[in-house]
């Protein structure tokens, strides 16, 4: 067997592999193997395209094994170390760095692939769609980091005539291909990577940050369709392979999220949260009423006569690390005969599945971890809810209120439940910026402080009897 066939092969298993690996993503229960397949499937596809790079190198063996070998030490010294300091909660902005990656490689592969490559037709067009493609992602990746990461304001930007500017770059990019197409040259190339740049940029700065968590999703698709092209610029089948599916998969997520979201899909892309264009972007405001408060050791006793309790997890669990308290405390009321369960939002934190990763990591059971079609209907027969960390997610403003910017997302009931309590730090807003009338009802109580420390006390509580 030729190298060449051997490597077809190893493409092919590859391939199937991170077909597998997707396949067990799609539930808690099988997420570590299709981690594990999907590793296995990275690791062969590497060294068979290191093995072919050898074979068809033109320069020195050595000096090619030489190089590769550098590149390959630096990504797995940088990689690791990023790896391990990451907290959970950099989670997004890290995936969103990552996309930032794939945008500018496949930029820099185009235009690569241009100048040393053949000017055929397909081939330009394969280039000016990768460099397009790419140049988006990047700039879209970086400004999500910088939302996702609070370097700058998650509140979307609201140019008059945003869209009408979006079209025009569509539009001056397509006069660009055609430019380049009857004569080839870096000139055209070049404008059309800024006016990507630019729209990529604008296009992510539109999105307030409720809908950062389709932005997550948006990004990973875009960032597989960059691969894919960079993967036709270098006749590499796996990476044409592998693109495709990772970009299908976001925007089957994307989809999926839009769809829980009661959101389109094309009204996220458009950006701002369902602010006019040239409007400000929705301001917090102030308190809608009188809140009631509670002590740890009230709730501790609320609980402990209650029959059912539901959790509702968001982001401010996973900033306390509040998660393995939280799981202590089901253990004990479960033991006490308590039903406990989870009501997870689709867009719960600020990464798609972050709230079921959070815990699993604690080992709560996947069993009493419901998704919110599941539990919606349960609340009104529900004695106690506890809201830790969660704000838009749990904002009856979205049913009752027409004009609030998040008026029309799907959100989890907790109001209809007996005794509704909210953990926060204060009366701040959520990240979509949205005041919640929620902590003003008759029936919810907040309480103050971190979430961690706040649910240990009520687990020390409840073991004192």
């Amino acid at each position: 067997m030729t190298l060449v066939s051997l490597t077809n092969a190893i493409y092919l298993l590859a391939a199937v592999l991170f077909v597998l690996s997707l396949a067990g993503l799609s539930k808690q229960e099988t997420a570590r193997r299709g981690n594990v397949l999907g590793m296995v499937g990275m690791g062969l596809a590497l060294a068979a395209v290191v093995a072919r790079a050898l074979n068809e190198s033109q320069r020195a063996v050595g000096v090619t094994a030489l190089l590769i070998a550098l590149v390959l030490g630096i990504g797995v010294v940088v990689g690791t170390w990023r790896a391990r300091r990451v907290e959970m909660t950099q989670m997004p902005e890290l995936i969103a760095i990552l996309h930032s990656f794939v945008g500018i490689a496949a930029v820099l592969v185009g235009y690569n692939s241009y100048l040393t490559g053949t000017h055929d037709g397909v081939h330009l067009v394969e280039v000016f769609l990768g460099v397009l493609i790419g140049a988006v992602t990047f700039t879209g990746s970086v400004v999500a980091f910088l939302k996702l990461s609070a370097r700058m304001k998650s509140a979307p930007l609201t140019l008059p005539g945003r869209n009408l500017l979006n079209l025009a770059a569509v539009l001056v990019s397509c006069g660009l291909l055609a430019w380049f197409l009857a004569e080839p040259s870096v000139w055209p190339l070049a404008l059309m990577t800024l006016i990507a740049l630019a729209l990529g940029w604008h296009l992510v700065a539109a999105i307030g940050g409720g809908d950062m968590p389709v932005v997550v999703s948006m990004l990973n698709s875009y960032s597989g369709w960059a691969a894919a092209a960079a993967g036709f610029m270098l006749s590499n089948d796996l990476l044409i392979v592998t693109g495709a599916l990772v970009g299908a998969s976001g925007a089957i997520l994307s989809y999926i999220m839009c769809r829980a979201m009661n959101r389109s899909f094309v009204s996220v892309i458009l950006g701002g949260f369902g602010a006019e264009e040239g409007a400000a972007a929705p301001a917090g405001g102030g308190p809608v009423g009188e809140h009631h408060e509670m002590s740890a050791a009230d709730v501790a006793e609320a609980l402990a006569g209650a029959r059912s309790v539901v959790i509702t997890p968001g982001y401010g669990m996973a900033v306390a690390k509040a998660q393995y308290p939280v799981a202590d405390l089901v253990e004990k009321l479960r033991a006490r005969g308590v039903e406990v369960r989870f009501g997870v939002h689709p867009v719960a934190g600020r990464l798609p599945g972050h709230m079921n990763v959070l815990l699993a990591e604690a080992k709560v059971p996947y069993d009493i971890v419901l998704e919110m079609d599941e539990i919606n209907g349960d609340f009104d027969e529900t004695d106690v809810v506890l809201v830790i960390g969660a704000n838009d997610t749990v904002n009856p403003a979205a049913l009752d209120d027409p004009s609030s910017p998040i008026a029309g997302m799907p959100v989890l009931e907790v109001w209809n439940a007996k005794q509704v309590v909210v953990f926060k730090r204060s009366m701040a807003t959520g990240y979509a910026g949205v005041q919640n009338p929620l902590f003003f009802r008759d029936n919810t109580a907040m309480l103050f402080g971190d979430a961690r420390d706040q649910t240990e006390k009520i687990v020390a509580a409840l073991a004192a009897g």
